[in-house]
């Protein structure tokens, strides 16, 4: 019993585990809905070390793994290993903040940009809208059960990048992080569009209505009434909305699924 509590307990073994535990922390330091700010850190520590000790086995078996001999050596390990778990959790966060963007150019739209409440997600101050479309998000991200998705990735990612192994950002994958980023703003303006669309007709509408009736107060009655209208369309877009978050939330989980392949 002892030679193999030695064995397991040996300094590659502990090395490894600690790399393991390192590229888990990059990723939940970045991904959607763990990495908000209202989970303890405690939590977010312990749940590392669970996956860690869960991959351990997959990861150590995978081949020899040289021990780093130096503390320079060991810290561009471990910086090497946060940087690839850091891009999976980041590139799964493009999608809540092209729903957040949407919320944005809506609320400004229907002229309830002022109204502002708390993120959880970042714990800052962010329009109304743009947090029910945020939660709208969390539900199609849970119900897909994307973290699944996120941490298949990660599994994925030590098959083909092992830890100990020298590696760059290649080409190819900073031009999917990129294609990702780019279409962010793509993603949360189509996701208002038709919204978007139907106001700008009302407030076309309006301004020939105040140029046609100069004693009515044009202003007075376009709030109201863009703030209603605006709430109707959101209702009425809600299933097509949803449905093209869960083909947006897919292909993104696909692409971030593919990126170390």
């Amino acid at each position: 019993m002892q030679p193999d509590l030695l064995t397991l307990l040996s300094p590659a073994n502990i090395m490894i585990f600690i790399i393991i535990f390192t590229r888990i922390s990059g990723m939940l330091f970045s991904m959607p809905l763990i990495s908000t700010y209202p989970i303890p850190q405690q939590i977010k520590v312990w749940l590392c070390a669970l996956v860690a000790f869960i991959l351990f086995p997959m990861v150590a078996s995978t081949g020899h793994f040289a021990v780093p001999q130096s503390i320079p050596e060991l810290a561009i390990y471990l910086l090497r290993e946060f940087s690839i778990g850091y891009v999976i959790g980041f590139c799964a966060s493009f999608l809540f903040a092209a729903v957040q963007i949407g919320g944005e150019f809506i609320s400004i739209q229907i002229g309830v940009s002022m109204s502002q409440v708390l993120d959880p997600a970042t714990g800052q101050q962010t329009q109304v809208l743009s947090q029910m479309y945020t939660y709208l998000a969390t539900m199609v991200f849970i119900g897909l059960n994307a973290h699944q998705w996120l941490f298949a990735a990660l599994y994925k990612s030590f098959q083909s990048l092992p830890p100990g192994v020298d590696f760059i950002y290649s080409a190819d994958l900073v031009s999917q992080v990129l294609h990702m980023s780019s279409s962010v703003f793509t993603i949360g303006i189509s996701m208002i569009l038709p919204i978007f669309c139907v106001m700008f007709v009302s407030e076309v509408l309006m301004g020939f209505m105040s140029k046609m009736m100069p004693q009515m107060n044009i202003f007075m009655v376009a709030i109201p009434l863009k703030i209603y209208v605006g709430l109707i369309l959101m209702l009425m877009f809600l299933s097509p909305t949803v449905t093209y978050l869960i083909t947006v939330t897919q292909n993104y989980l696909k692409g971030i699924l593919n990126m170390f392949g």
